[in-house]
Formats: structure tokens, C-alpha cells, sequence
């Protein structure tokens, strides 16, 4: 077993990594940025070191900072937690070859699976339903229209090295396809270093279901059930949950028996989750594979009695899945509500600022994973996620109840959040009925909560103005006002 880890993130994902080390009394390596120095995850880690200033390609995202300090700590592994490096397979490669453990798939599973046109092509090769479209990038507008022509309109034009939503366009007419397949590249390229884009078809009113999948190194693979996972806002998800009360038994053999052979598909192990678009008809798609720990891995938990991360970690050393398929049962329903600091009526704009109070709720079924606490700062340079609320009932209707609960009794101040708008979520008879699906935020509550949303472009250029006004370290008032007094933020989403 390891004796020491490092964990190359940040936030409520490194404490979650740092509380099973502690259990596992496996030493633990924390590191932190400068606007995270007195974050708690560096509090509650054996050990903590500074990577490096703010901005994130300066600190997470320097590899040859993480590595070199892996090997000096004497790291035997590393554990990604979700985004930053998480699913970059040259990261990955590096420290497969520096002797390191990485806490998650091989390098070749992680290419493999990362840019989705491939992954298109090899669940072709395997007989995995996949949403119609192109498997190969498409070169040029007048190869994209003939293509589109051929699958029909209304098309998603995404990027291929991507996801979370960015180089993503809905193209509903032919005339429409040119600027937007231009702009999709522009976008793809500065998210992704890569203006790789492909077409699939736009299925409407489609559920986003996903599984989560396990598999060790000695071959053994197993599922753990589903996950609702269509609550979202600009393709970022806001409420989860477990399992699905849209999938009966039936579906869910189907589909977690795709996951499973989507993950002997390209010789998987540790955590992955498979992504399915899903119609009205219980037709399942596969959109892409997560290969990583996910955001909302905590809804599995509670209806399994599993450990995600300690099990991540045991596979990474060699040993065999602590459990097989049989040994594991849904019990109860779980729901989780992400916690952002965001303003919901305007446009989801994202807020800085310090915690002026912060107090979780708590109580029977009530499970908080968060990164700060009273007086920590929401900084402008990443996810403005500040905690993940997960109830668990023996109901779906009891979970919820004990969300709500919950909702009313999360007291911070300090930022605006968006707990306003998942109330009025949890409230809406739709979505108490289970009658929602992906664009169930646009449906109920356009006039409500959404505003002007504003572009790609502007939203990156946003990014580009206050990085700079950043970099030059202005002293002035009128600076500092912009940047924390009304609340401005220039961080990037996880997922």
C-alpha cells in the first residue's frame, strides 16, 4: 500500500482525498496556490507546499512543478481528483514514467477515450449505440454541410478534444452552419489547444444519464447503478442524483451493461463514469466517458455504502475490487445540489468575495463536502463551487424533503449564491414528478432566473481583461472595486 500521496488539486475534492488518506493512514501531500494559502485542505493535509501564483496555469496546471515536488516529497502516487490534470494523458504518461502511481486509468485508456471522436469510433467497433453523426473531425465548412445534410438539421456541432459545453453550437438551419462552425473552432482552440470539431445530431428534450463503472487491474469490472444528471445550466449540472427515477429495471440493465463493455472497450480500471443521452422512449445514447472521479460521486455513495475514493486508491495499488456486482444493492435515493457562488438572476454571473459566515446545515440523511469555511475567499482564478449538499432517503420523495430542509437552513454570507434558484428546483411540481429533462431549466424558469446569456466570446473576453488587469498588479482603488467589491470572476468550470 502507499505510503504517501499527493494530491494535485484543490478545494472540497482534495479534502474529500485527504479524509480517506487519514482513514487509510496513508500520509497525505497537499498544494496550493497563493490565493488558496490558507485554504482548509492545506489545514487538514500532513503535509503542504506551495506550487505557485494564482492563475491556474501557473500552479494546478504547472506539471513540471507537481512532479518535480512528487519526487521530492517521496510520493509513491498521485491522486488528480476531478479537473486540471485529472484526464490529460500526457500528465498521465509523465508520471507513469517518474515511477509515480497514478490514482486513476492508464495514460492509453485516458487517450483513448478523450478525444470523442474516437471514442465515437471504437463505440461504433463495439457496438455501442452512439448518438448519430460524424467519427472523424470535419476539415472544412463545405465538408461539414454535406455532412450535415446527410444526418438533418437541428445538429450540435462540439469540439472533439472537449466538453463541459464549450465549442459546443446548436445549428438549427443550413444557413446558420458556417458562422457557427467557425466560431465553435475559435472556441475549441482556446479551451482546448485543439479546433477539432464534429458534428452529431441533436436529439430534443433528451435526459442526461450517466454510470458509474469500476474496474481493477486484474480485470474485474463492475457498475454502480446510474445517475439523473439533467438539472443543468449552460451544460454544467446544478442537481443530481441517484438512481434515476426515469429508469426502470429493464433500461437499467441494458445500460449499465453498455457502460461495463464501453470500459473493457479500451481495458479500463479505476473510477469512470459513461455518459448517455437517453429520449422519451428510453433509448440510450452514448455521449462520452468521464474517465475520472466525478463531481457528484457522493449520490453513489450514499445509495451504495461505498467508498469511491478509498477503493480508487486501493485499485491503483494492485489490489482486487473489494466487492463484486452481486454484493452491492440500491438502498434508498440520494440527491445532490451544488452550491455556487452565482447570481442566478443575473445571468449566473459568478461572484468573489469573502465568506463573511458560513453555516452548514445538518441532520439525519445531510452529507456537506466543501472546500472553505467561515472567512475563506471565493477567488476570481477558479470553479466558483462552494460546497456539495447530498441528502439521502429511504424515498425519493424523502431525500427531497430533506433537501429542502437543508437548502433552508445553509446560511452564508458574504457572496450571492445561486440556493434561491435550486429552492425553487426542488419546489417545481416537474420536477417533484420527475417529468424534466436537460433543457428543464430554459423551460421553467427562462423569465425567472436567466436573463441575457451572454456569448463565448464574451465571456473570454471577460477572461482576458481582468487576467491582464491582474498581471499588473494595480494598486488602485477603482481596480480593486471591479475586481472584489462587485463581485467579478474570471474562473473556469470543472465540468
Amino acid at each position: 500500500m502507499f505510503k504517501k500521496i499527493l494530491i494535485a488539486n484543490r478545494g472540497e475534492i482534495a479534502l474529500r482525498i485527504i479524509r480517506a488518506c487519514k482513514e487509510m493512514s496513508i500520509k497525505s501531500v497537499a498544494i496550493y496556490s497563493e490565493a488558496d494559502k490558507t485554504s482548509p485542505h492545506t489545514k487538514y493535509a500532513d503535509e503542504a507546499y506551495y506550487i505557485g501564483e494564482s492563475p491556474s496555469s501557473e500552479s494546478y496546471l504547472n506539471q513540471n512543478k507537481i512532479i518535480s515536488l512528487a519526487k521530492q516529497v517521496g510520493a509513491d502516487a498521485l491522486h488528480p481528483g476531478y479537473g486540471f490534470f485529472s484526464e490529460n494523458a500526457v500528465f498521465i504518461k509523465e508520471i507513469e514514467d517518474a515511477g509515480i502511481t497514478f490514482i486513476g486509468p492508464s495514460s492509453s485508456s485516458v487517450k483513448m477515450m478523450g478525444i470523442k471522436t474516437a471514442a465515437r469510433q471504437l463505440m461504433n467497433q463495439h457496438k455501442i449505440p452512439i448518438v448519430p453523426g460524424t467519427t472523424f473531425p470535419i476539415k472544412s465548412i463545405s465538408e461539414g454541410l454535406e455532412a450535415a445534410i446527410k444526418i438533418g438539421y437541428p445538429i450540435l456541432l462540439k469540439a472533439a478534444a472537449g466538453g463541459g459545453g464549450k465549442g459546443m453550437k446548436l445549428v438549427t438551419t443550413q444557413n446558420e452552419f458556417a458562422s457557427s462552425f467557425e466560431s465553435a473552432q475559435r472556441e475549441a482552440l482556446k479551451f482546448f489547444a485543439d479546433d477539432s470539431v464534429y458534428i452529431e445530431k441533436y436529439i430534443e428534450n433528451p435526459k442526461h444519464i450517466e454510470v458509474q463503472i469500476f474496474g481493477d487491474k486484474l480485470g474485474n469490472y463492475v457498475h454502480i447503478f446510474e445517475r439523473e444528471c439533467s438539472i443543468q445550466r449552460r451544460h454544467q449540472k446544478i442537481i443530481e442524483e441517484a438512481p434515476s427515477s426515469f429508469v426502470d429495471d429493464k433500461t437499467r440493465k441494458k445500460i449499465t451493461q453498455a457502460a461495463i463493455n464501453v470500459a473493457k472497450a479500451c481495458g479500463y480500471y479505476n473510477a469512470g463514469t459513461i455518459e448517455f443521452l437517453m429520449d422519451k422512449y428510453s433509448n440510450f445514447y452514448f455521449l462520452e466517458m468521464n474517465t475520472r472521479l466525478q463531481v457528484e460521486h457522493p449520490v453513489t455513495e450514499m445509495i451504495s455504502g461505498l467508498d469511491l475514493v478509498k477503493e480508487q486508491i486501493n485499485v491503483a495499488a494492485g489490489k482486487e475490487l473489494s466487492f463484486n456486482q452481486e454484493d452491492i444493492k440500491i438502498n434508498g435515493h440520494s440527491i445532490e445540489a451544488r452550491i455556487y457562488a452565482e447570481d442566478p438572476e443575473n445571468n449566473f454571473l459568478p461572484f468573489t468575495g469573502k465568506l463573511l459566515e458560513f453555516l452548514a446545515p445538518s441532520g439525519p440523511g445531510i452529507r456537506i463536502d466543501a472546500g472553505f469555511s467561515r472567512g475563506s475567499l471565493i477567488s476570481i482564478y477558479y470553479d466558483p463551487l462552494i460546497a456539495k449538499l447530498a441528502a439521502w432517503g429511504k424515498t425519493r420523495d424523502e431525500a427531497l424533503e430533506r433537501l429542502k430542509r437543508a437548502l433552508g437552513e445553509f446560511q452564508i454570507a458574504g457572496v450571492t449564491t445561486n440556493i434561491s434558484l435550486l429552492k425553487a428546483v426542488c419546489n417545481n411540481i416537474n420536477f417533484i414528478k420527475g417529468n424534466f429533462d436537460i433543457n428543464f431549466l430554459e423551460k421553467e424558469f427562462a423569465n425567472e432566473f436567466q436573463g441575457k446569456t451572454a456569448s463565448s466570446d464574451e465571456i473570454e473576453n471577460a477572461v482576458v481583461i481582468i487576467s491582464s488587469l491582474l498581471k499588473v498588479r494595480s494598486s488602485s482603488t477603482e481596480i480593486k472595486n471591479t475586481l472584489i467589491d462587485n463581485n467579478k470572476w474570471t474562473g473556469l468550470q470543472y465540468e
